[in-house]
């Protein structure tokens, strides 16, 4: 069991990274794996998170009246930091609202890129709550190779994407940080409080920065931290700083709020509450790294169902034996098998996927079969993303990225 992260989470092992340099390193900008892939007990217990384990479960159903969503009843998010301060709000009827982010760095997004928003709209939609997303243009534009203009432009392309997931434009905001740094005052102030208490020292030990990062580099972590602090948004909420704030992320993304939540008491603010998902398979398997610019590595929200059925079946790693006779024999091996590993991602039947892992472990089902259910799913799936996408209009991207009130119970008791 992982300690508990009061007290421990802000001063844990800073990049993920483990002594021997075989193994596993995991950080905002590079995810490497050991020779098994990515070990996520390990990382609980460096990050000093905590394991989502059935009771957190038990008491969301409770306080939700309603099933936990399939990613968290199959681990898919896994760690988190003060979820139940999360349901104790809730509980409470005491506002709180949603905050995830999105690094634009390529114009067509892949279905790694979905996960965190499939799992906060959700979110969203459960708590009835405001949600702010950050598209981190200027993050881009120092660590890549990519001009300031560019990298701009993709942030609005990946805008519409998002949009196309379904959130209600009502309850949702979101922004650049070139747009927004620019014309809202309290979030610059913001940024200079969180710079001021921080040292070098502090984010070379936290994001492993060395003497040739530029200084734009080591000066942007204030940037991804401040949307956790509700004032600064105050067309949203205001003045107000009393307003809880909770973090869907993938796991690399937890150096940057363990730097937040060792910063907000100093500032008077409210320490982020998160909630943590595991890193998407790339096609080839867990050693492999899945990269926007490998069109191969993955699929993308752009591919059509010929393109996603000759990935599938030419590139997804296969748990099956290497004879007929064998896996029949036997069977195929769904911890390693990425066709599966996807069904548990996209797949919500519970049902289904239980019979579909019996079959195929037992040598039922073959891997060409199995890839068979995977294009079906996942050609719905991207069919009906595109066909949203299309309504996207510029109209409505101006729309959710107006700052502007949005409609949330503002109540506090």
């Amino acid at each position: 069991m992982a300690a508990s992260a009061e007290g421990r989470d802000e001063r844990a092992s800073p990049v993920g990274r483990d002594d021997d340099s075989n193994e596993q390193e995991v950080n905002p900008w590079s995810v490497r794996g050991g020779e098994k892939g990515i070990d996520y007990a390990k990382l609980i217990e460096k990050f000093g998170s905590q394991a989502i384990d059935k009771e957190l479960l038990d008491r969301m159903e409770r306080v939700t009246g309603r099933q936990v969503h399939h990613f968290l009843r199959r681990r898919i998010f896994f760690s988190h930091r003060d979820m139940n301060a999360v349901l104790d709000n809730y509980e409470s009827k005491k506002p709180f609202y949603l905050y995830t982010g999105r690094g634009p760095s390529s114009e067509a997004m892949h279905l790694g890129h979905l996960i965190p928003f499939l799992f906060t709209k959700h979110v969203q939609e459960l708590f009835d709550i405001p949600l702010v997303i950050q598209l981190t243009d200027d993050e881009k534009f120092l660590w890549k190779d990519i001009t300031l203009e560019e990298s701009y432009r993709l942030a609005y392309e990946n805008a519409k994407d998002i949009i196309a997931c379904g959130f209600d434009v009502d309850k949702t905001f979101i922004f650049t940080d070139l747009d927004y740094v620019s014309c809202e005052p309290m979030f610059y102030r913001n940024i200079l409080k969180v710079r001021k208490c921080v040292t070098f020292n502090q984010v070379k030990g936290i994001f492993g920065f060395t003497e040739s990062d530029s200084t734009g580099k080591i000066a942007f972590p204030a940037v991804q931290a401040v949307p956790a602090f509700s004032n600064s948004f105050p067309k949203i909420f205001g003045d107000r700083t009393d307003i809880f704030c909770l973090i869907p992320c993938a796991i690399d993304q937890d150096p940057y709020f363990r730097m937040t939540r060792d910063v907000a008491p100093r500032l008077g603010y409210l320490k982020p509450a998160l909630i943590h998902s595991t890193f998407f398979p790339a096609l080839q398997g867990p050693k492999s790294k899945m990269s926007a610019s490998d069109p191969t590595s993955s699929i993308f929200l752009t591919d059509s169902p010929a393109q996603i059925k000759k990935k599938i079946n030419k590139y997804a790693f296969s748990g099956g034996r290497d004879t007929v006779e064998e896996h029949r024999q036997h069977g195929g091996d769904t911890a390693i098998d990425v066709s599966y590993q996807y069904l548990s991602f996209f797949l919500d039947d519970d049902e289904k996927l239980a019979h579909i892992k019996e079959d195929y472990e037992s040598g039922r089902m073959l891997t060409g079969e199995l890839k068979k259910v995977l294009i079906d799913v996942l050609t719905k799936l991207v069919d009906g993303h595109r066909e949203r996408r299309k309504a996207v209009t510029d109209d409505v991207v101006r729309q959710f990225m107006t700052p502007r009130p949005l409609n949330f119970d503002k109540s506090c008791k």
